[in-house]
């Protein structure tokens, strides 16, 4: 398997610390609002590269931390702590809208087929760990107290911007910590590890610290998870690009510090989905969610089937336009399979190679268009269609777009026993019968006798394009 890796910019072989095992760490949501598809791409993708990790015979960890204590929004001009923003914003307390956006996204998540985490661990439920962290990176000299808040020093990493490959003049431009500068920073590029001062008055979450009253900054959370449940080395770190920096720079500037050593061997980024103006957000334009696309009537699994399609290197556009063309083929593809006939044999040698050729494409790079190619590849084969259905169901486990669906049994046939007939019933279908051989020999006169003898009897016969019904009175 071979995977791109941000620190170095090349493809690389992928070679777990551990023989057999990987530890692959997800920066989770922010949960001040839904997340809208362009989040979901990003999650898609790495549910896709956990599965294809797993399909490859690899035991996996994964860890996802789930942001619940604020920091500053990055689509808009006010500032805001996004997790207050929430509370303010649905009269709710900050834990509240946690709790509800938390639920929301992993609804998501599942109607998406995401996998969820081996491991969730909300912000709040580690503060004793980022207080141990930032003591650490003081006594080592990384980190300074000034003006209240715990800082950063990034002048002492030698390869401050190694996964980034810019300088931080360059990446510095148009990224803040604060709306207004930090006079209070030794660096331009210093961040805050915690903060006991901000212009966050009501800052809702508090806890005590060393260094007084305050509350964590972003960065430090997803090191410390990380390290509190997949130790001191990572194999595979997720995110989406947008994260690079300064997010990701700052989590290996403070975690490689602390811990001594080399922290996280490979860096998976996904691109991001733009829709016609350019990147999606949550500030701008309609709010595109999950919930949404349901309403509109499509498929989440659809827009799943849209995102495989192209490579998560690459910026992806979306238009309703474009969905439309990827669900028509997805109703196709799914027509086709439910057409195949279950039984028979399977040609296990064949599933077998089939899986080999599937590892081999998909495994460069996660190349998501050639799994979706693969399908098209199966149903072509000259196999049965039981091999057919199990090759679909294997790769399947990796692609999670519901190639094979379960059939509806067919319903019983109820065969309803008749009562015996009667006599008198049986006199007026014997008498019906010799009235259609009369008329057919154009005795009318004998087939006018039958109908009168039948009313009298009160039976009345209806003649139809079918034959002769009747009823009795």
């Amino acid at each position: 398997m071979k995977i791109y890796n941000t620190l170095t910019r090349t493809l690389e072989e992928f070679k777990p610390i551990e023989d057999g095992k990987v530890q692959m760490y997800t920066c989770g949501p922010t949960v001040y609002h839904f997340a809208h598809i362009g989040n979901l791409r990003t999650y898609m993708m790495e549910d896709v590269l956990e599965k294809f990790l797993r399909y490859s015979g690899y035991d996996v960890k994964r860890v996802m931390n789930i942001t619940d204590v604020g920091h500053l929004t990055s689509d808009g001009d006010t500032g805001e702590d996004k997790m207050l923003k929430g509370a303010k914003r649905e009269k709710k307390t900050v834990l509240e809208i946690a709790e509800f956006y938390k639920n929301a996204f992993f609804a998501d998540c599942a109607k998406l087929n995401i996998k969820t985490p081996d491991v969730i661990e909300p912000a709040t439920q580690c503060i004793d760990e980022f207080i141990k962290t930032i003591e650490g990176l003081i006594e080592k000299g990384y980190a300074y107290l000034a003006d209240g808040n715990v800082y950063f020093d990034t002048s002492k990493v030698a390869d401050y911007n190694a996964l980034t490959g810019h300088s931080s003049e360059e990446l510095m431009v148009g990224v803040r910590e604060d709306v207004t500068e930090d006079t209070s920073k030794r660096n331009k590029s210093d961040f805050v590890l915690w903060f006991t001062k901000s212009k966050f008055d009501d800052q809702e979450l508090k806890w005590n610290s060393p260094w007084g009253i305050g509350y964590p900054g972003w960065h430090i959370e997803c090191s410390c998870i990380s390290m509190k449940h997949c130790g001191e080395y990572l194999d595979i770190h997720c995110g989406g690009v947008d994260n690079i920096f300064p997010h990701h720079t700052n989590e290996i500037a403070q975690s490689e510090a602390y811990l001594g050593h080399k922290w996280c061997n490979y860096w998976f980024h996904v691109h991001h989905l733009n829709d016609e103006t350019g990147k999606m957000s949550k500030s701008k334009g309609e709010f595109l969610t999950v919930s949404l696309l349901e309403s509109k009537g499509y498929d989440p699994i659809a827009y799943r089937f849209f995102c495989l399609q192209s490579h998560y290197r690459k910026p992806l556009v979306f238009s309703y336009e474009a969905l439309d063309q990827a669900s028509a083929t997805y109703k196709k593809l799914l027509r086709r399979i439910d057409n195949l006939k279950d039984g028979g044999d399977v040609d296990a040698s064949y599933v077998q190679a089939n899986r080999d050729k599937f590892i081999k494409a998909v495994g460069s790079d996660m190349n998501t268009a050639l799994g979706i190619t693969a399908i098209y590849d199966i149903l072509k084969a000259q196999v049965s269609d039981a091999t057919k259905i199990a090759c679909l169901k294997d790769i399947d486990t990796v692609l999670s777009v519901n190639l094979v669906r379960e059939k509806a049994p067919e319903a019983p046939v109820e065969i309803k026993e008749e009562a015996p007939k009667t006599e008198f019933e049986l006199e007026i279908e014997a008498l019906i019968l010799e009235r259609k051989e009369a008329k057919k020999a154009k005795n009318y006169a004998r087939a006018d006798e039958i109908r009168n003898y039948l009313k009298e009897k009160g039976v009345t016969l209806v003649d139809t394009a079918q034959g002769t019904t009747y009823t009795i009175e």
